[in-house]
């Protein structure tokens, strides 16, 4: 009678856990919040009204804020917070990562608000002067290593006691409550969730160590001294924090990359003032100002060699091992070496501006954002902790009802309390997306955000700009052929005062060569015009003058790869020119590993089909789209997405419609400012093969992730029925608690193990 009055309770208790759950699956428990209404677009339609304001709004009135976030444990404490701060009236985007314990939030609302939304949830937040997300975990570290001597200190003894059935009974419970004070944060975050209806991981340790702590205490109040569990109760303590060790120094190594660009920058820097050397903060450098920089420094700011000549390392930027040679006019980088040599540099970009921090920036906000591959664990996230509070109630309703023991069955309970991880789903998207992205920054490749990461690997077709992506982007003037008797200095005088107004860089090769054959003389010209796709004219004693790509005429030259431009006046042809791109060295190679991939490769170019097909023919691209406009390439790219998803590679202003278009946008390097911030990745070298290395990486770091959600859901889903006791009859299995503990501990560390794999990750193969 009295097991079915303990059940009746029991299965009432299970209907009040499973009230969120329910509400959750209706949709009074998104992301949302209590009575917030989100509209929700007709594109957008499948998705929730929750994920809805996790999608950056690009708003200049309404900037980002950063905060860190404490008293976060697992994934379904960044869930409610998300959701408490996303019910603020104002805010359009919200990201939390539980990996850095921080959090983005932009709209028009102020911090305050922010911070009591946080703080209403349970947890409190702290506003950020910088936007810097990684911030040093040595502390935290510490707390936790000298938390695990202390319980260690105590649970000895009271492993010895409990072991030795001696009749010092008190000094179980005694050694007991130390560990539990020792270790109390799992009790007062534990209890903060509850009374916040947002039970956490910290609740499933209070509950598995608390009851065991509870019912021994009656044990020994009742003299039943066979049923004392106060070692399983330090125990399950002490091997949880064993894990928290564990994963707090495995997460530490996911950030290393990104620490180890912040500390590039020197901290300060050797000025001139009055033709004197002086020694200044790096942040009190001025845009303009003077700076030297000796062997084996580091250059403090962005700036432009004035005099004298070094060898720069800049692998930490590019990736690339070969030191650069510095003179005078060459850009130099902050963060990079110095390794011989004694120049003197003009700053041009200085603080937050500099190549560095923008990198250090980016790297940043990606490694902060969401993949879309994580919202399966998100929406596990907010219902598995009611879940396994549920499921311990019944596995202890059940074997109660079976005529089992009391101590049987809390101890079938309280092991599947302690062996369920809701950390481990937490963690499995952003340590590899955090991971990814820092390996990506040291090989030259940034990701913008994690939603990029993901899509980059599922690329099906890649689009390759030809001039400046293909080639080298540096045209010259190979071939020369007058016609209707015009003499070569008639035929490159008019071309270089034609071309001269021009900033195409076909136009910069035939002025170069015209200086260089000595025959750049001035004529009189008159109303200059440019016209994208069609060339340039002007009026020339009266008469029309073209310079425009050649046909039929330049035939002969199209079909040896080069770019023939025809020059007539009237209707008189003078000649054509035969420019010639080089292929970039890497070009072909790189579209080889791009077929062993299985991706069709594609190029997207203005220039004529003959040129463009026999650079294709060069390189072994698969098909070739040619003669198209700039405004036409968005469109092309719309076309090549019915087939599979797209990836465009360029580096010009005509590329930045495609880039926004495609499904992922690369842009090399040093390429146009509006072609970088129209694509989703950048590639710091001019180098297509490191666009292979974006694809490589990202399918790298979504397996990577598959890999880590994978052994989330499978460990949850074997263990929480092995701990059960489902097993019991079948194969006789049964997990004490302090196993279950330990199992516990390890899975998330597994995670970020796994995560840490992608260190090993190696270009070019």
């Amino acid at each position: 009678m009295g097991n079915i009055i303990i059940v009746a309770i029991l299965i009432a208790l299970v209907l009040i856990a499973l009230k969120p759950a329910v509400k959750h699956f209706q949709g009074k428990g998104s992301c949302c919040g209590g009575g917030t209404d989100c509209s929700i677009p007709s594109n957008e339609s499948s998705e929730s009204c929750g994920q809805l304001k996790k999608n950056r709004v690009i708003d200049q009135n309404s900037p980002i804020m950063h905060f860190s976030v404490s008293g976060m444990s697992c994934a379904a404490c960044s869930a409610r917070v998300e959701k408490a701060v996303s019910s603020v009236p104002g805010v359009t985007f919200v990201s939390v990562n539980l990996l850095t314990k921080s959090m983005e939030v932009q709209g028009s609302v102020s911090a305050d608000a922010i911070k009591k939304a946080v703080k209403n949830a349970g947890y409190g937040a702290r506003l950020k002067k910088s936007g810097t997300q990684i911030e040093s975990s040595d502390s935290e570290l510490k707390k936790l290593v000298l938390d695990l001597l202390f319980s260690i200190f105590f649970l000895v003894p009271l492993m010895y006691v409990s072991m030795s059935r001696n009749k010092n009974y008190w000094l179980q419970p005694l050694f007991a409550a130390l560990v539990i004070a020792i270790n109390r944060r799992f009790f007062v975050n534990g209890v903060k969730g509850v009374l916040h209806k947002a039970a956490n991981m910290d609740t499933l340790v209070a509950l598995g160590s608390g009851v065991s702590f509870l019912w021994s205490c009656w044990a020994l109040y009742k003299k039943d001294y066979m049923d004392l569990y106060f070692e399983s109760s330090a125990m399950i303590l002490t091997l949880i924090t064993v894990g928290k060790v564990l994963e707090s120094y495995s997460k530490g190594k996911t950030t290393s990359a990104l620490k180890g660009l912040m500390n590039l920058a020197p901290k300060k820097a050797f000025v001139l003032i009055d033709g004197k050397e002086v020694e200044v903060p790096v942040e009190k450098v001025e845009v303009g100002q003077h700076f030297v920089v000796r062997g084996g420094m580091n250059i403090p700011v962005d700036g432009i060699v004035v005099s004298g000549c070094a060898s720069v390392d800049e692998s930490s930027l590019t990736g690339e091992s070969v030191p650069v040679e510095k003179s005078a006019g060459c850009e130099v980088s902050a963060g990079t070496v110095n390794l011989n040599g004694f120049i003197e540099c003009k700053a041009v970009r200085v603080g937050k501006d500099t190549t560095l921090s923008e990198i250090i920036a980016m790297v940043e906000n990606a490694s902060s954002s969401k993949a879309p591959v994580s919202r399966i664990a998100d929406k596990v996230s907010g219902i598995f902790v009611p879940f396994v509070i549920c499921v311990s109630v019944l596995t202890l309703a059940v074997w109660l009802l079976v005529g089992q023991t009391v101590p049987y069955s809390l101890a079938r309970a309280i092991s599947v309390l302690v062996i369920s991880c809701p950390c481990a789903l937490g963690l499995a998207t952003p340590v590899a997306i955090m991971v990814g992205n820092g390996v990506a920054a040291k090989n030259g490749i940034l990701f913008k955000t994690a939603a990029s990461l993901e899509a980059t690997g599922k690329a099906q077709i890649v689009a390759l700009d030809k001039t400046g992506t293909i080639t080298k982007g540096k045209p010259e003037v190979v071939e020369i052929v007058c016609s209707n008797g015009i003499t070569q200095k008639e035929l490159m005088t008019l071309a270089y005062n034609l071309e001269k107004n021009s900033v195409h860089p076909l136009a910069q090769a035939v002025c170069e060569k015209a200086i260089a054959l000595g025959f750049a003389d001035s004529v009189s010209i008159s109303d200059f015009e440019e016209i994208p796709g069609k060339g340039v004219r002007c009026i020339v004693d009266g008469e029309e003058l073209w310079g425009t790509s050649a046909k039929d005429s330049g035939l002969d030259m199209a079909k040896k790869g080069l770019t023939p431009i025809e020059f007539r006046k009237g209707d008189r042809l003078l000649g054509i020119l035969g420019i010639a791109d080089v292929v970039r060295p890497d070009s072909k190679g790189a579209v080889e590993r791009l077929h062993k991939l299985g991706i069709k490769v594609v190029m997207l170019t203005g220039d004529n089909s003959i040129t463009a097909q026999a650079i294709a023919n060069q390189v072994g691209i698969d098909s070739v789209i040619s003669e198209v406009l700039p405004s036409q390439k968005a469109s092309k790219i719309e076309e090549l997405k019915k087939d599979g998803k797209v990836c465009m590679v360029g580096d010009g202003i005509n590329d930045a419609p495609a880039l926004t278009v495609a499904d992922v946008g690369i842009a090399i390097g040093a390429g146009t400012d509006i072609a970088v911030d129209a694509a989703s990745v950048v590639l710091i070298k001019n180098s297509l093969s490191d666009a292979v290395e974006a694809l490589r990486l990202s399918k790298a770091t979504i397996k990577n992730i598959h890999q880590n959600l994978f052994w989330a859901f499978f460990y949850n889903v074997l263990c929480i029925p092995l701990a059960a006791g489902c097993y019991v009859h079948a194969f006789g299995w049964a997990l004490n608690p302090m196993i279950g503990a330990a199992a516990m501990s390890l899975s998330s560390f597994f995670v970020v193990m796994n995560a840490l794999r992608l260190n090993f990750f190696k270009k070019g193969r």
